[in-house]
């Protein structure tokens, strides 16, 4: 069976879906930068072009062209799609505590971007890419321990 990951002296490659705790362990102990496999781009676009037709289309789709929760019935206008997306993440960026440590933040990151490879959120691969990029240059975010980002 072929590894999971490739690995030079600066980065690893990740395989969605084929993570070992091994390759973790390299990103949380050396400060690697990751790069998804190549093998993640079908799913990833697939996955955003379902997305992007669904907000387009005439059916409601939860969350993508509707509100959440009590507000689901709700049809968001075309136009107003955007900002939906953007005001969801705003409205979850909260939290308390003490910060999560930084390799702690740079496993969050890779696991995250690993994870929205699989092709099953629909997010764009630029999206995935600035993940990556901010381990890339060790930009990380502060992540509060606890509330809506820390979960």
């Amino acid at each position: 069976m072929p590894a999971s990951s490739e690995v030079n002296l600066s980065e690893i490659v990740l395989t969605p879906g084929r993570a070992t705790l091994a390759d973790l362990e390299q990103i949380w102990r050396q400060g690697l930068a990751v790069r998804l496999d190549e093998s993640a781009r079908g799913p990833i676009a697939a996955a955003a072009a379902r997305i992007a037709a669904a907000a387009r289309g005439d059916k409601a789709v939860y969350g993508v062209n509707t509100g959440f929760g009590k507000l689901a019935t709700t049809r968001i206008a075309a136009a107003e799609i955007e900002e939906l997306q953007r005001r969801l993440v705003l409205s979850h960026m909260c939290g308390v505590g003490a910060p999560l440590p930084d390799p702690v933040v740079r496993l969050v990151l890779a696991q995250k971007a690993a994870s929205l490879a699989l092709g099953h959120s629909g997010v764009r691969r630029r999206t995935i890419e600035l993940l990556l990029t901010l381990l890339a240059h060790d930009a990380l975010p502060v992540i509060p321990a606890k509330g809506s980002v820390g979960a």
